[in-house]
């Protein structure tokens, strides 16, 4: 583990690449931060604020914006030539911007209708807070599938067939504990595993969640393996969930609590006792 954090794919490049990586990951987190600000000073009704978009008596969501932003920045990016370094950090930026306007609406994209501050709104949420854990670790260096400093040392110097036949192995084998990984219902792992490969392997091993798939697929009701992942889920996940909000929300706004977290963990207990 050590050598992979210590090597290989964890070289920070300054080229060209990493520098289009590094404009799109700010537009993407300053765009969340000022969208989120928006839309707060909106639902608190401030008034010199100018408010929701409207054409028509239609109220246009910031996700159309954002389509729009990702669309003119991918085609400059592709029409740019390769020494308009100038147009291509502009489009990547602008791509950043895009993509935090639409990911901030991805419940809405999801559930086809307006959920933005309810409970189901914080997938949003979620799933930009993830997309920039990602980007992140792209920055720092890391590359998804390439396992090189896995292998031993002098290894593919000595032996270059075997040496990427064990590259490859490897890459496949975390590819499988990212995808177990995420039927199991541990999302951040089974995807920052495929960057980190240690954190998929953990993932895959662990005890999945009580209301993942592979729980339903693999646990027997009223089995060990399925008591012990209720207790787990209530004893270690769920505060760590309730943690998370709150961090999600100083930052995101706070959401509507359809229900008492208390009370969803009994009725997810409830639930798995009835299959038992």
């Amino acid at each position: 583990m050590v050598t992979y954090w210590a090597r290989g794919p964890w070289q920070v490049s300054t080229g060209p690449a990493q520098q289009r990586m590094l404009c799109f990951f700010v537009g993407l987190v300053i765009t969340f931060l000022l969208i989120r600000v928006s839309v707060r000073l909106v639902r608190a009704g401030v008034r010199w604020w100018p408010g929701n978009i409207a054409a028509g008596g239609t109220h246009i969501h910031h996700v159309v914006f954002g389509v729009v932003a990702m669309a003119l920045g991918g085609v400059v990016q592709l029409a740019a030539s390769d020494d308009a370094t100038g147009w291509r950090l502009c489009a990547a930026t602008l791509f950043g911007v895009g993509t935090a306007l639409v990911l901030d609406e991805f419940a809405l994209i999801l559930h086809l209708r307006d959920v933005y501050w309810s409970t189901e709104g914080r997938l949003s949420v979620d799933a930009i807070f993830l997309a920039i854990g990602l980007v992140g670790l792209l920055l720092l260096g890391a590359r998804p599938l390439d396992y090189s400093p896995l292998m031993l040392p002098g290894l593919s110097n000595a032996f270059p067939v075997v040496g990427r036949g064990h590259g490859t192995a490897t890459a496949l084998v975390d590819l499988a504990f990212a995808v177990v990984a995420l039927a199991k219902g541990k999302v951040w792992t089974g995807l920052l595993g495929l960057l980190f490969p240690p954190l998929a392997g953990v993932g895959a091993l662990r005890l999945a969640r009580p209301d993942s798939p592979w729980a339903r697929w693999w646990y027997r009701p009223g089995s060990r393996k399925l008591v012990r992942a209720v207790r787990r889920e209530a004893r270690y996940r769920q505060p760590l969930i309730l943690l998370k909000i709150r961090v999600q929300e100083l930052i995101s706004g706070r959401h509507d609590l359809a229900e008492d977290a208390a009370e969803r963990g009994l009725r997810a207990n409830e639930k798995v006792d009835s299959r038992s």
